[in-house]
């Protein structure tokens, strides 16, 4: 049995409004990873199977890892399909906020959303939400958000209309959010969610090796430069760094996803507890910050305290305005701040 994290009060309210809608749309934060994907799939199935009007709206592509998953040929992307997803998300009655705390983490597609007359509900797993919906489901202890979509399915009724389909891109979205439930996944009800997805047919194994093996060589090839050339590793702190600029993706043949668990890498060194991944955004003239720990150190709040961003205990992201090289100093900087409690013996 799970525990019922979900307020009762907030399942019967999102019940009433399932109930009385006939266009639902659902939305996740810009460059959508699997997690972000996989519930938005995930509830998009369900919908479905209700015999209602829903669609998935996404600020941008996602990476073609994740392009296996049942459903993902309808995902509407916003920077290519802008007037028609506007014309669905003002006539939609319920908007399904998903995998994001804040509005400014759907881009483009923000002020669309904000405008809509339809009524929104968060579901979502990253700390301090803002307060732009009338049904806030936000637990930062849920290792994800599909895990939540899961739950609340679960909680309405609904789970023996939960489909094989649903079951798969829900997997997906709990295992890329848990690193292959390598960290936040120490909560014996996820595997508990595991085993009642697997009654619904899934190929967990067929699944993972769809998202973790099916790179390309060009991707290969970059791991290796990317090892060779550009890691860093500063033995006094515990931690490693790797970067990678706009003309090395050019140089690589990059396609987005590429450079996907890139952060986690570092991690297999010994004693190895922070590893950064700083990428150089092609479309943006800034440096997208990656952060990833073990154990009990907290990268979200080197995150919010250096770059802008924050996330959770061991997986964490933010953002830099300003060259490559000002972003390395910069993580050097959080590094001599943060040097006590890496440096730790645990």
């Amino acid at each position: 049995m799970l525990t019922k994290i979900i307020a009762q009060s907030k399942i019967d309210h999102f019940a009433k409004w399932f109930d009385r809608a006939d266009h639902i749309v659902i939305v996740s934060h810009v460059s959508p990873d699997g997690d972000a994907i996989g519930s938005s799939l995930g509830l998009w199935h369900f919908l479905e199977s209700q015999g209602k009007d829903a669609h998935v709206i996404v600020p941008n592509a996602f990476p073609d890892f994740l392009k296996w998953m049942p459903g993902s040929k309808d995902i509407l992307l916003y920077d290519r399909y802008t007037e028609f997803a506007d014309k669905l998300i003002a006539r939609a009655d319920v908007i399904c906020c998903l995998d994001f705390n804040a509005l400014s983490r759907i881009d483009k597609l923000a002020p669309s959303v904000e405008a809509a007359q339809g009524r929104k509900i968060l579901i979502d797993h990253h700390l301090n939400p803002d307060d732009f919906c009338r049904i806030t489901i936000s637990h930062p202890e849920i290792s994800s958000t599909s895990e939540l979509v899961f739950r609340l399915i679960c909680r309405m009724g609904y789970f023996e209309d939960l489909s094989k389909e649903a079951a798969e891109c829900i997997y997906t979205g709990m295992m890329t959010d848990t690193g292959g439930f390598t960290y936040n996944s120490n909560n014996q009800e996820i595997y508990f969610i595991i085993s009642e997805l697997l009654s619904k047919g899934i190929d967990k194994d067929a699944i993972y090796r769809k998202v973790y093996n099916t790179y390309s060589e060009s991707r290969m090839r970059l791991m290796g430069y990317i090892l060779y050339s550009k890691l860093r590793v500063y033995k006094d702190c515990n931690a490693a760094m790797i970067s990678l600029s706009a003309e090395e993706q050019s140089r690589f043949d990059y396609i987005k996803g590429d450079s996907e668990g890139f952060v986690n890498i570092p991690l297999s060194i010994k004693n190895v507890r922070l590893s950064c991944f700083l990428r150089e955004d092609t479309e943006k003239a800034m440096i997208k910050v990656s952060l990833r720990s073990v154990g009990d150190f907290p990268c979200n709040k080197l995150a919010a305290e250096f770059f802008n961003g924050g996330g959770h205990l061991n997986a964490s992201g933010g953002e830099f305005w300003g060259t490559m090289q000002d972003a390395e100093r910069l993580f050097e900087t959080a590094l001599e701040k943060y040097k006590p409690l890496l440096a730790a013996k645990k």
